[in-house]
């Protein structure tokens, strides 16, 4: 008896060793792989799949604000493409969120040189009392400058905050206008604020055309109402409020909650030839706001990962792994189809082999980070290997986020991407009337789908995977 417990002891230790190699097992691609997508790389880069889907969901659909008639449209039509695409599956995730519509917007200053304004209201803001809301206007500089505030100067008062971002290929003054335009209204709302006005959240100095996009409101009872005015009207309020005078607005917003929606995620996959339970995500978000047609933000980013997954579906053999395209819904007001998604797989997260999303239009893709297991940094750097010659360049220095809506899975354990492109002059039409297919190059969209076409298939056939466990990457920040 005690013999037998050694050897079982023996077989024990042996089988955890074994383990704990495998675990640190170095993960790669396989050569033969290399190849095949390099060649994948090439075809994608002179075909026009992913620019025909997008021409198509702009052009038959339009815009798609989130619970619209025009929503329910862009979920039938891009279910009846991806099966026209000759996917394995395609199916549908229900995503439950609250209604909230836009009808008409209108402003103008009142007093002391009366002129109308362009404005358009923001996502989750209340709408005006019938008639619309007169008041006088309170301006500050930052929004700091509104945090330091005695809350007795805005009370009852509309609350004007500037903001001035500036054209960067990466975006980064983003995250400067989009905490203004989400924190700010909660803010002047706490503190008494009869409405809330800002410099609109984009670089186009020149256009006026205003750029929505959510609030933090959680709850309708809390909300004001909100909205922001296009930069050459901003520019006007600002220099009326510094002639010295008392400057009276009035704003009038017929928009609001309308209860709770029910919408969906719409998903394909290509279904993977070894091991079909692991997933490579690919994805981008269906809805989008109502300006304009949704062309960069995001119906390119559905039209990459569709294209990608079906170059890679018309290969000579399938991937060894799932492909799998996610089209998110309401991405633009919470986040709502990704954290349906999150939850919904959070189980299933180790079993994501690596995932992106793309959400930042259609410029071309110049640099590409990760957030990976230590053992499979060689991998990523082969993938870089086969991407640097379209122009992207891998900086092993930064995490990898997974996108807007895959952050979220990210954020559960997901190894992850961030695929960069060149977003110099997306915030010039993003989420405001000039969102259209002309903004939208069909070379710099084919370099994308030959993006992610190339890392999806690297991926899916990689030997040994990129670390997805639950709470593999809590501590990378790319996800907050």
């Amino acid at each position: 008896m005690r013999h037998t417990f050694r050897l079982h002891a023996l077989a024990a230790c042996l089988a955890f060793a074994f383990s704990a190699h495998a675990a640190g097992k170095d993960t790669t691609i396989p050569e033969k792989a290399i190849a095949a997508a390099t060649t994948l790389r090439d075809k994608a880069m002179n075909d026009n799949t992913g620019y025909d889907f997008v021409a198509g969901l702009t052009t038959e659909v339009g815009a798609r604000l989130a619970g619209s008639e025009a929503d329910k449209r862009g979920v039938d039509w891009t279910i009846a493409k991806f099966k026209a695409m000759g996917f394995d599956k395609v199916y549908t995730e229900k995503v439950s969120y609250p209604l909230w519509e836009r009808h008409s917007e209108h402003a103008a200053i009142v007093a002391p040189f009366p002129q109308a304004l362009y404005v358009t209201a923001l996502g989750y803001s209340a709408g005006t009392p019938q008639g619309g809301l007169t008041a006088e206007v309170v301006g500050f500089d930052t929004l700091d400058a509104l945090k330091a505030a005695d809350p007795a100067t805005v009370k009852g008062k509309i609350v004007y905050v500037s903001t001035h971002m500036a054209q960067q290929k990466d975006g980064h003054d983003y995250g400067m206008g989009s905490v203004t335009r989400t924190r700010g209204p909660v803010l002047a709302a706490k503190m008494g604020a009869a409405a809330y006005l800002l410099r609109s959240a984009g670089t186009d100095p020149h256009s006026r055309t205003p750029h929505t996009g959510v609030t933090g409101f959680t709850d309708p009872k809390d909300a004001i109402p909100a909205a922001a005015l296009s930069l050459p009207d901003a520019d006007q309020l600002e220099r009326v409020l510094k002639e010295g005078k008392p400057v009276t607005l009035k704003l009038d917003l017929d928009v609001g909650f309308k209860g709770m929606y029910e919408g969906t995620n719409v998903i394909a996959e290509v279904t993977g030839r070894k091991h079909p339970d692991e997933v490579v995500a690919i994805g981008g978000h269906l809805d989008s706001w109502d300006l304009g047609t949704g062309a960069i933000d995001d119906g390119a980013g559905v039209a990459i990962a569709a294209a990608a997954a079906k170059l890679i579906k018309d290969m000579p053999q399938r991937p060894d792994r799932t492909i799998r395209v996610i089209a998110f819904a309401n991405e633009e007001m919470g986040l709502w189809g990704g954290r349906a998604y999150a939850d919904a797989h959070a189980k299933d997260v180790a079993k994501f082999q690596l995932g992106t999303e793309s959400d930042f239009g259609a410029g071309r893709i110049w640099r590409m980070t990760a957030s990976v297991k230590p053992e499979a940094r060689g991998a990523i750097a082969q993938i870089a290997k086969v991407l640097e010659p379209i122009g992207v360049a891998y900086d092993p220095g930064k995490p990898g986020g997974g996108g807007s809506d895959l952050s979220q899975m990210h954020a559960k354990g997901m190894a992850a991407l961030s695929l960069t492109q060149d977003g110099t002059d997306y915030f010039d039409y993003h989420h405001n009337a000039n969102d259209t297919l002309d903004k939208i190059d069909p070379k710099a969209l084919a370099q994308n789908v030959a993006v992610y076409a190339t890392f999806a298939y690297l991926a899916a056939q990689a030997d040994g995977n990129f670390g997805s466990a639950p709470g593999a990457f809590a501590n990378d920040g790319a996800h907050d």
